[in-house]
This record gives C-alpha cells, sequence and structure tokens, in this order.
C-alpha cells in the first residue's frame, strides 16, 4: 500500500521560509519520479516542482529560484524547501508519485498523492 505523508507547513509572513516533507512507504522509492503540486482556495491545482530518480528537477515558473526540491532515497523523504515567500504561495501543498514520463503537467493526473500540508503567507 503507497502511503504519502507530508509535514512541515505553517503560518509564515511574506519573505520568509519553510520546509516541506514527505515521507514515502509502499513503493521502491529510488526508482520513482516525484514531486509537489498545490492547490490555493478556489483555484485548480498547479504542479509546482517534480525530481526525476536520477535527481533531475524541473519547477514551475511562479516558484524558480525560490523553491528548491530535493530527495533522500535512504530516508524515503521528499523535501521542498521553499525561500522568499510570497502570499500567493498560499495553498495546500501535495506530495504525489506514479506520474507518466515524470514531466510537471503530469503530476495533476499523479497515480499517488498524500493528504497535503497547509502553507500560508501573510503579507
Amino acid at each position: 500500500q503507497v502511503q504519502l505523508v507530508e509535514s512541515g507547513g505553517g503560518s509564515v509572513q511574506a519573505g520568509g521560509s519553510l520546509r516541506l516533507s514527505c515521507a514515502a512507504s509502499g513503493i521502491t522509492y529510488s526508482t520513482y519520479c516525484i514531486g509537489w503540486f498545490r492547490q490555493a482556495p478556489g483555484k485548480g491545482r498547479e504542479g509546482v516542482a517534480r525530481i526525476g530518480s536520477a535527481g533531475s528537477t524541473s519547477y514551475a515558473d511562479s516558484v524558480k529560484g525560490r523553491f528548491t526540491i530535493s530527495r533522500d532515497n535512504a530516508k524515503h523523504t521528499l523535501y521542498l524547501q521553499m525561500n522568499s515567500l510570497k502570499p500567493e504561495d498560499t495553498a495546500m501543498y501535495y506530495c504525489a508519485t506514479d506520474f507518466r514520463f515524470c514531466m510537471l503537467p503530469t503530476i495533476l493526473s499523479a497515480g499517488y498523492w498524500g493528504q497535503g500540508t497547509q502553507v500560508t503567507v501573510s503579507s
């Protein structure tokens, strides 16, 4: 049974930082492409970042230069370091895996995702 458990969300002021974590189980973690998507209230889902099994990364234009995705295969854990946060980053953030071709747009139809962690950025 695949499980993805996110943590690390919270409330920060604009310009602040947060580090999200996602603990994965039930998959051969090191072989999977994995990433993050978010959903703000009243808006659609947006792919944020993804990392391939070999460590290649890609980001949404809205977060490039501010967010960094990384993975620890020994700990079966995914991270998202978020710096210079803006109010428009406010959303529920989800960890997801099993999406086609390891392409960021396809994360929106991922086979597995977690329960999410809330990020709120105040101005």
